[in-house]
């Protein structure tokens, strides 16, 4: 008996804590339309991961930069995130309407006209990342009061 309840008080120990926020969250299921009448109504702008299945540095964003608590806090609260496979579904045409050249391609986009506000290649360190939001953050409020 005693260790069914302790085994029971553990799993919803852990069942709790997989719920926790952890690093940015990105919309799942969305389709293009969907992400860009979110980030309107929430008057944000959209952070885009343009990647591929095969992409060494997108697959160590999505491992080592995109779960960190400190910028999926600061994303979560700025931006509306959203990722898109480039070679899948709306992938090939938001590669040509963005001019995709290179994996990853981090985009900041303004709902409103839905052009990049400010955009970076490759692989960048939570650190980095941070820094760039912040810029494209800035870049928006600059925008917003001409």
């Amino acid at each position: 008996m005693k260790k069914t309840l302790v085994l029971s008080l553990l799993l919803s120990f852990f069942a709790f804590g997989s719920f926790a926020q952890q690093g940015i969250s990105f919309e799942h299921d969305a389709n293009w339309a969907s992400v860009v009448a979110k980030a309107k109504k929430e008057n944000k702008l959209i952070f885009m991961d343009a990647y591929t299945s095969w992409c060494g540095p997108c697959k160590m964003l999505q491992a080592k930069v995109f779960p960190d608590k400190e910028l999926g806090k600061y994303f979560n609260q700025t931006f509306v995130s959203a990722k898109f496979d480039m070679e899948k579904g709306e992938g090939p045409t938001l590669a040509q309407k963005f001019g995709v050249r290179a994996y990853p391609t981090l985009y900041f986009i303004d709902p409103n006209t839905q052009k990049v506000v400010h955009q970076v290649l490759g692989y960048r360190s939570v650190d980095q990342l941070l820094a760039i939001g912040k810029v494209a953050q800035t870049k928006k409020d600059e925008s917003s009061s001409r």
